[in-house]
């Protein structure tokens, strides 16, 4: 065998969402960072058109982001919907994170393969990072506000109108135990087919 087989499926098996109020004040570091953004770089891609973007916020850039989250919420939401939990969360979460990642999909001007494809692509991505993030004991929390399938996300990031942002990726070191977590078994989820 090539790899560990055990190791591997304990590492998928251990994967968590950790969200931000359970950060501890230890910081992930930028080369980290960049090692969690090279694996999310290997997922599988149709047509290798490699769609995924991201958008690292750390240090000051975390104010910045928390502001226009804030914002954007107010401003996108009719006064009668705001509810200032909510705005105060959407604001307090980049502050209690090491970094934010904004990770995006980038539509392929020839629009050879479907966009469907791309958002999936992106998604097998985030995955690559949860797992990286695991196997370091980072947490992680992939957040999706509707705020962010907005024009002003895309202005935000200086995206094109055909591209999407998919989420806000929270890291931080946990200051709780690791979480323990099931699943319903395969029967319940599962069809063979022999013929």
């Amino acid at each position: 065998m090539r790899y560990n087989l055990s190791e591997i499926t304990q590492l998928i098996r251990d994967r968590r969402t950790i969200y931000p109020e359970q950060f501890s004040s230890r910081q992930v570091h930028k080369e980290q960072i960049e090692l969690i953004l090279n694996n999310a770089q290997w997922a599988p891609t149709h047509g290798n058109t490699q769609p995924w973007r991201f958008h690292v916020f750390m240090d000051k850039g975390k104010e910045r982001l928390s502001q226009f989250l804030g914002e954007t919420y107010l401003s996108l939401t009719p006064t009668e919907q705001q509810v200032d939990s909510k705005l105060a969360k959407l604001m307090r979460r980049p502050l209690l994170s090491s970094a934010v990642i904004a990770v995006s999909m980038a539509r392929q001007k020839e629009r050879k393969i479907l966009e469907i494809e791309e958002i999936e692509a992106v998604a097998c991505a985030i995955q690559n990072m949860h797992l990286t993030c695991t196997a370091y004991e980072i947490g992680l929390f992939w957040s999706t506000p509707k705020l962010i399938y907005s024009t002003t996300m895309n202005d935000f990031l200086g995206l094109s109108e055909d591209d999407k942002c998919l989420g806000l990726i929270y890291l931080g070191y946990p200051s709780i135990e690791w979480p323990d977590a099931h699943r319903i078994p395969l029967e319940y989820h599962t069809q063979w087919f022999h013929e």
